[in-house]
């Protein structure tokens, strides 16, 4: 009992001299990714599964840590997936934004389109009213 005791008290030192060179905002990330991973586990009974949301919680919030510092994170997956999500997400992000907002075929341009018209008109007239020339022939 007194051994356990000493081991806590000299684990938990060392845990306190291991914080003492990052900076607020480090720890301040690896709260919120360790929170969120405790209410991960709380809705799941057998092995977690990360939604679409949390993918991108996690990628968003751990993607400021440097890699080394990622690494030594526990976490429930490993910090190369991690950094795959968050590539994933920009990929899927990039994608969105260069997704066309009008579907099919492009306008025609407006002079085009009178010529066209003008075009047409005439054509209509010529069919209405023969040139009596090209019935001669016939």
């Amino acid at each position: 009992m007194l051994l356990r005791l000493a081991y806590l008290t000299v684990t938990t030192t060392f845990s306190f001299l291991r914080l003492l060179p990052r900076s607020d905002h480090d720890k301040d990330i690896e709260i919120l990714v360790l929170r969120h991973q405790l209410g991960v586990l709380q809705r799941q009974l057998a092995k977690p599964a990360f939604t679409p949301d949390d993918r991108f919680l996690l990628a968003g919030l751990l993607h400021r840590l440097p890699v080394a510092r990622l690494r030594h994170l526990t976490l429930l997956v490993r910090s190369d997936t991690i950094l795959r999500w968050h590539r994933d997400l920009l990929r899927r992000r990039d994608a969105a934004a260069c997704v066309p907002r009008r579907r099919g075929r492009p306008r025609t341009v407006r002079s085009i389109r009178v010529l066209v018209l003008r075009l047409a008109r005439e054509n209509c007239q010529r069919r209405s009213n023969p040139d009596p020339l090209a019935t001669s022939e016939s």
